[in-house]
């Protein structure tokens, strides 16, 4: 059902990801938020790299919610708060996904609504 494109005639992707995912005869479609770096106790981790953990601990139980995995999922959208190293973002979305690519965009951000809060990923999948 999810195909990647990754067109011959243009540049391969920069990391871990497809340029596109094409998505055929969905059934169910999940669409999160923002996920942000808040732990089920209700802190915030100091750094960014293990902010980026509890970002995909939460990732992984709205998956586990939906019933699905993280072989459903299309596409990533990071939001990191600029001057923060990325090197630790992309390794924790790497490890999450495994041999999985999903279509991917990071953006840095002056803030994000927390001022804790370092980074925060949406995703979208699709069963």
């Amino acid at each position: 059902m999810n195909r990647s494109i990754n067109p011959t005639s243009i540049a391969a992707p920069a990391a871990n990801y497809h340029h596109a995912v094409v998505t055929e005869n969905p059934t169910r479609w999940l669409h999160t938020s923002g996920v942000v770096p808040t732990a089920p106790d209700g802190s915030t981790p100091a750094g960014v790299g293990e902010q980026a953990t509890v970002v995909w601990q939460n990732i992984a139980a709205m998956l586990d919610d939906a019933q699905m995995s993280r072989n459903d999922i299309v596409s990533v959208t990071t939001y990191v708060v600029v001057g923060q190293p990325l090197g630790p973002v992309m390794a924790a979305r790497d490890a999450f996904l495994g041999a999985h690519r999903a279509a991917s965009t990071l953006v840095t951000v002056p803030e994000l609504a927390r001022p804790e809060w370092q980074m925060e990923v949406a995703i979208v999948a699709a069963s």
